[in-house]
């Protein structure tokens, strides 16, 4: 109960901070939202990307999932959480940019490179997505290897900017130069964020390594 008292206290705050104030940013987001920026990214609870990119209210638009994974275009009778949101992202706001952010230490990705996750009833299903790209990473891993857990991460971005291209609308707009897909990948470890970059075929530095890890 003291965790519920403290997100209460937390409101409080928000209260204070966003709405009560004269020229607070709701006075203007109550209207509505006009974010530049989609961000996929995973449910973790240490990656929540307002907090690592230090976003305000109406900054970005977000999805979490386990993962991060965006599925691919699939315009059957099923229920498409994701895709509604890309959807919306895409058509009605009209988003100049969409960031894949992956991370380490990602416990969707060790169930998968594990294989723990094929008995229940919806994480085996929904992080099958990314099968070929566990393949493809266990030609080159075994998958107690600590690298391997990294590189299906990374692998796993790579896997969801390619499914977002099979979205027809969404492709349009990416060939006509108006909306830009960015892969980034939060390292917990070393305090670095990493943005793929199709020149080099890897992931490089977006900002410097942490002081404090450099004195350990």
């Amino acid at each position: 109960m003291q965790k519920i008292r403290d997100f209460i206290l937390g409101f409080k705050s928000f209260q204070d901070q966003y709405f009560c104030r004269e020229g607070s940013p709701f006075s203007e987001l109550r209207e509505g939202q006009s974010p530049s920026t989609l961000v996929v990214a995973c449910c973790d609870s240490r990656t929540d990307p307002s907090l690592i990119m230090q976003c305000e209210p109406g900054d970005i638009f977000v999805v979490r999932n386990i993962a991060n994974i965006v599925p691919p275009y699939e315009p059957d009778a099923g229920y498409h959480g994701v895709s509604a949101a890309l959807e919306y992202a895409v058509l009605s706001l009209k988003v100049a940019d969409i960031i894949i952010l992956g991370h380490s230490s990602c416990g969707g990705i060790k169930s998968l490179l594990e294989d723990s996750a094929r008995g229940g009833e919806f994480v085996g299903k929904w992080t099958s997505i990314l099968d070929p790209a566990r393949s493809q990473v266990m030609e080159s891993f075994e998958c107690t290897d600590e690298r391997a857990a990294k590189a299906l991460e990374m692998a796993g971005i790579l896997t969801s900017m390619g499914n977002l291209l099979t979205f027809p609308w969404l492709a349009e707009r990416v060939a006509d130069g108006s909306l830009t897909i960015h892969g980034w990948y939060f390292d917990m470890a070393c305090g670095q964020l990493f943005s793929y970059l199709p020149q080099t075929r890897s992931f490089e530095p977006l900002a410097p390594r942490c002081p404090a890890r450099d004195k350990e």
